[in-house]
């Protein structure tokens, strides 16, 4: 039986989609949609940076540089974010799903699929906060669908509310959507699977609150 990879299909009937990549022997399609992916987190990124999203400090900064010098710094910041949007999928992609694999044991392109509807909903949070950052003025660890916007009122430490402003909706419905899909075809226990997912959850939003954190410094550094 071959899988032809319809992402979107995947994410209308769920079930159905784990059941047939379960029973799958083939996999149609699936570097395509690999590719394809990490152009549209590339385009995505490119244009967040593009509309300006996230280059506060550019502008702060701006009256240092002379007109030539700070152009240059626009393009280097638009190029910048490119290559992370690339970076970005390919470990969306790939290292979770070689982790999975050496507790599952499931085939690993089939993983790669599961985490490819996992990067599509990521991609879809990131256009969800573009009218959100652009016209309420929100930044992205501070939007309704996220608990940094209750984290900033309680806490002042910058990295604590990166941290609860990466855990939002879309974190959760993937925590479940990776959960069922786990559970559907391995045989490793629910409970070990579940911790597994929420613990890289974790790290992952410990991630971002770094990265989010130490990406000031780099573009602040760009001006000393």
């Amino acid at each position: 039986m071959t899988y032809r990879i319809q992402l979107f299909k995947l994410l209308t009937a769920i079930g159905d989609h784990i059941y047939r990549i379960k029973r799958a022997e083939k996999l149609s399609n699936f570097w395509k949609t690999s590719i394809l992916l990490i152009f549209a987190s590339a385009i995505v990124y490119g244009w967040m940076a593009y509309l300006g999203i996230g280059s506060n400090l550019l502008s702060i900064d701006a009256t240092l540089l002379g007109a030539g010098e700070y152009g240059g710094s626009k393009i280097g910041f638009l190029a910048g974010r490119v290559l992370y949007g690339i970076l970005f999928a390919a470990a969306v992609l790939f290292i979770p799903s070689a982790l999975f694999y050496l507790l599952t044991e499931i085939p690993y392109q089939k993983l790669v699929i599961m985490q490819q509807v996992v990067l599509v909903v990521l991609l879809l949070e990131r256009l969800i906060w573009i009218p959100l950052i652009v016209l309420a003025g929100l930044d992205w660890y501070v939007t309704p669908l996220s608990l940094g916007i209750i984290f900033s009122y309680l806490i002042e430490n910058e990295w604590f509310i990166y941290f609860f402003g990466a855990i939002t909706l879309f974190q959760g419905w993937i925590i479940w959507f990776v959960y069922r899909f786990l559970h559907a075809l391995s045989e490793v226990r629910a409970r070990t699977i579940l911790l597994v997912i929420i613990l890289l959850h974790i790290i992952g939003w410990a991630f971002a609150a770094t990265i989010a954190v130490t990406d000031i410094y780099i573009i602040s550094g760009w001006f000393e």
